[in-house]
């Protein structure tokens, strides 16, 4: 009569993978939802598609644990800090900052914001032993259900969940943290998306195998160098240390498309502009590549027309003379007639031959877009005759640009550097080497654009939001992002400076890196506009931002059953306050792919409060009666911007009889607007 659901405790995260195999070989699936690969590869086989056989492959002993993980339902739900989000400067923000594990918050966000964050940054431990970095888990699971989940042999299970258990900071124990994070993130991109991901000599081998596992080796776009300071003295062995690495990886590298650096005031301005835009002379375009022969290009040997430094075609009827695609050909004689007939008209006729030894025949590499991009070839005059080039342009701002370098080096990429800026944003100094803000900006403009979300869910150094806001206030932009913090204990003995900021200046009874990284992002903003003060295009900006967290589930919420009876012995109920089920209802909204930043629209059903958005209507509170039924259903018709195609009923402050008396009258009235409504109790 009405369908059931228990998403509170069956929150999973998307898998992008699943999804498509479920939509294209949906007849690869039985009854219970599970996939049939032996049929699968049979269905493949019809197409000839050979299966690689190739062994290689990364394997660990917490790997099985880490997919578990990145498939299991979230255990927690998402709290809003009304009170911080309620402010005049916060309440119409679309900027985030979650407090807690990041792998829980990936896991709420999977479906709100799924294909939604243009790109991710993270600055994930590094594992260097001097860190801090211990594996710890709380999630607990018996040797048989484990078993089960993971699909081994109960030996290793025990193996498994006792190498978990060891709180270990070895290569294993940092890729079965690492994995499920990453295996989620990929889900928030969408197909041409990319990730930055900074780490150090430590874990960089480990790190580029995984990634190739997660995003796919074909989708490797750089490991990058990153310099952090070339005049760094330490006590590394034999060698200097001076920089870290950071990989880049897209969703589909096939399709993603970077920007360029714009110049600098400094730089040479080797630029030229013609009647479509700036260009500067690149790449060469004969043939150099071991296919540059003609009989290896057939279609890419043919004379271009030059007059009056105007370049042409010859016409196509001519062109088609020159090869012979049956003989497999080449009609030198009509090439002959052609540079005859065109140079009598005073046309230089340019063909693409070596013209130093013996002549050898070329081609041209131009791709199969030659003669629509004809204006994009640069001809220039040369002591014996004439080159051709392809002509560079800008890929996004006004001024010309420069393809980035594989290594990445400025002096204000310095770590030392940048710990003075925190220190002079804090008066002092409050933590060391935090990621450069100059890096990060860099990073960002080689891919957001306008309105684009970020994402960094490894927050700690809070680089991140600044380099979102300096650009937005240089450009006026509306870059959105979104910051996930764990809120880790401050060590008084090891930083006490923060610790007693903390507690001594925020007034903050158990002092965490949470509050100092919300504490940054208010005063990087407060900065931004007292440097800014004269500047109008600012004032209208999103520089501030919205507060979630993850809390536990309550407990003993652990109702399962397949029909609801008025016997069944219910979770305590009573117990939820006001605040409780708005935690249950921004848990709900995001599962159902609503974004955190959206407000719900309170309506009023004959003085019961529902809560709606889009085709959303969420009844959570108790007493609804049959006039709330009525003037539910009468809104339907009347209203206009009200078109709910799904209601939503908190199961626990429900009778049977009234969840009967809803699923009923909704199915047998026929609104005005013909909208199929679904009911759905959920608890």
């Amino acid at each position: 009569m009405f369908k059931e659901e228990n998403l509170t405790k069956n929150n999973t995260p998307i898998n992008n993978d699943i999804e498509i195999l479920k939509t294209h070989f949906s007849h690869c699936f039985d009854k219970n939802g599970d996939f049939d690969f032996d049929k699968f590869k049979k269905e493949i086989s019809k197409n000839e598609i050979d299966f690689s056989r190739e062994s290689y492959s990364m394997d660990w002993l917490g790997k099985s644990y880490a997919r578990v993980l990145a498939s299991e339902p979230a255990r927690t739900l998402l709290k809003e800090d009304k009170e911080w989000n309620k402010k005049e400067e916060n309440k119409n923000s679309e900027n985030l900052l979650i407090k807690w594990d990041n792998l829980e918050v990936l896991k709420h966000l999977s479906n709100a914001y799924h294909e939604k964050v243009k790109m991710i940054y993270i600055d994930p431990p590094y594992n260097t032993g001097s860190d801090g970095f211990v594996y710890q888990d709380d999630r607990k699971f018996d040797v048989k259900e484990f078993s089960k989940l993971a699909w081994v042999d109960e030996e290793k299970s025990k193996r498994i969940l006792d190498f978990v258990d060891s709180k270990s900071n070895s290569h294993s124990a940092w890729l079965t943290f690492m994995y499920p994070r990453l295996y989620i993130a990929k889900q928030l991109l969408k197909d041409d998306w990319v990730i930055f991901v900074s780490i150090d000599d430590n874990e960089v081998s480990q790190l580029k195998i995984l990634m190739d596992e997660i995003f796919w080796e074909e989708n490797f776009i750089a490991e990058l160098p990153t310099i952090m300071n070339l005049k760094w003295n330490n006590d590394q062995f034999a060698f200097s240390w001076t920089h870290e690495y950071t990989l880049v990886y897209s969703t589909n590298k096939t399709n993603s498309k970077f920007y360029e650096f714009k110049l600098e005031n400094d730089e040479d301005f080797d630029w030229e502009e013609d009647d479509i835009w700036f260009f500067k002379k690149w790449s060469w375009l004969l043939a150099t590549s071991e296919w540059k022969y003609r009989e290896d290009r057939p279609y890419m040997y043919f004379p271009i027309l030059l007059k009056n430094w105007c370049i042409s075609l010859i016409s196509n009827s001519e062109y088609r003379k020159i090869y012979n695609s049956d003989s497999k050909e080449f009609n030198d004689n009509f090439v002959s007639e052609i540079i005859d007939k065109y140079e009598k008209d005073w046309y230089a006729v340019i063909l693409p031959i070596n013209k130093d030894g013996e002549k050898l025949r070329w081609t041209w590499w131009f791709d199969g877009k030659f003669k629509t991009d004809i204006h994009e070839i640069l001809c220039s005059k040369t002591n014996n005759w004439y080159t051709l080039n392809k002509k560079q342009r800008p890929s996004l701002w006004d001024l010309p640009t420069k393809k980035p370098k594989t290594i990445f080096y400025k002096p204000e990429y310095s770590s030392w550097n940048w710990t003075s800026q925190i220190k002079k944003l804090f008066n002092t100094k409050m933590f060391s080497n935090p990621k450069p803000f100059d890096l990060i900006k860099d990073f960002i403009q080689l891919w957001i654009s306008n309105n684009d979300i970020i994402l960094d869910f490894f927050a700690w150094s809070w680089t991140t939001w600044d380099a979102v806001m300096q650009l937005n206030s240089e450009d006026s932009w509306t870059r959105k992002y979104i910051l996930v913090q764990i809120p880790e204990l401050i060590d008084k003995e090891k930083n006490k400076i923060a610790y007693d900021f903390v507690k001594n200046e925020l007034w903050i009874k158990t002092p965490t890196i949470f509050e100092i990284t919300k504490e940054r992002l208010v005063r990087a903003w407060k900065k931004i506009k007292e440097e800014k003060k004269d500047d109008e295009k600012i004032k209208n900006l999103d520089f501030w931002f919205k507060i979630f967290e993850t809390t536990h589930i309550w407990e003993d919420y652990n109702v399962e059953s397949q029909e609801f009876s008025e016997n069944l012995k219910l979770f305590d109920e009573t117990q939820l306050k006001e605040e409780d089920i708005q935690t249950l209802l921004t848990t709900w909204k995001t599962s159902d792919n609503i974004a955190l930043t959206q407000d719900l629209e309170k309506i009023d059903l004959d003085w019961y409060t529902s809560y709606y958005f889009q085709d959303k209507i969420y009844l959570m509170n108790k007493g609804f009666e049959t006039k709330n039924l009525k003037s539910l259903l009468e809104k339907i018709d009347s209203d206009k911007t009200f078109e709910p195609k799904t209601i939503i009923a908190f199961w626990y402050h429900f009778e049977s009889k009234n969840l009967r008396e809803i699923a009923e009258n909704i199915k047998a009235y026929s609104n005005k607007k013909n909208i199929d409504i679904d009911f759905i109790t959920r608890y």
